[in-house]
């Protein structure tokens, strides 16, 4: 824990170094003038309403990608035929520029719930790839002792299929969270929806507020971490029950 603290002090420190060289506040704010920002922007009620509002749209984004993702890689590893249908989907969804899907998405649905359908396009193969891959590193033998007992789908489910893709998911869980940030807010930021974090980044640029621009940034990393902690901790004691 002291290690931690110590390389996160002297990562502040060197961006202290680097705000002292460049010394100019609108190409480089430093970290007490973020800190500043930060707690100036913490009370007001938009600042609260723009987290809330990314936030569920992005979670939910998240946790809807995941759950399609999960529930096609069942369905792949148990229907080849459906894989490959859904080849060329996954193949698209993964090579298609982000900025790509923000353009039609403005098109066809408008901007409110953008960063929802974009963190769930960019959630999706992932989850689904790493799920139909756990799938199938599962035990043969386990099947077999499972075919010889007349194992249910579900007791299946939950001691077989569960622990093989347990490590696959996990990872993917990790990757795919901060992808769902990073893609959601970006997507805001062209986008524009009003009371959206991403829009507060584009209004801090436009005013040149590098302070305020890099406290936005802060509270999306903070905001990534801690669901990445909290959903990881609730998928772990899934597993352990």
């Amino acid at each position: 824990m002291k290690k931690k603290i110590l390389i996160i002090f002297l990562w502040i420190l060197i961006w202290q170094i680097l705000t002292l060289l460049i010394h100019n506040s609108i190409l480089m704010a430093g970290p007490i003038d973020t800190v500043k920002a930060l707690l100036n922007m913490a009370p007001m009620p938009l600042f609260r309403a723009s987290i809330a509002f990314s936030t569920l749209r992005i979670f939910g984004g998240f946790a809807a990608g995941s759950c399609i993702g999960m529930l096609l890689g069942w369905g792949a590893y148990r229907l080849p035929l459906l894989e490959q249908f859904l080849k060329p989907f996954i193949s698209a969804l993964k090579a298609v520029p982000v900025a790509s899907f923000v353009i039609m998405l403005l098109i066809w649905a408008g901007n409110r719930m953008l960063s929802f359908y974009i963190s769930l396009l960019v959630v999706l193969p992932i989850i689904y790839l790493m799920t139909l891959s756990g799938l199938r590193a599962t035990d043969p033998q386990l099947l077999e002792l499972a075919n010889v007992f007349r194992m249910g789908t579900l007791a299946r489910i939950r001691f077989i299929y569960l622990p093989s893709v347990f490590a696959n998911l996990y990872g993917a869980f990790q990757s795919a969270i901060g992808m769902a940030w990073k893609s959601g807010i970006a997507a805001e930021v062209i986008g524009q929806p009003l009371g959206s974090m991403g829009n507060g980044l584009y209004t801090a640029k436009i005013y040149l507020d590098t302070g305020e621009l890099f406290a936005w940034t802060i509270a999306i990393v903070l905001l990534s971490f801690f669901m990445e902690k909290l959903l990881l901790m609730g998928f772990r004691r899934l597993i352990r029950r």
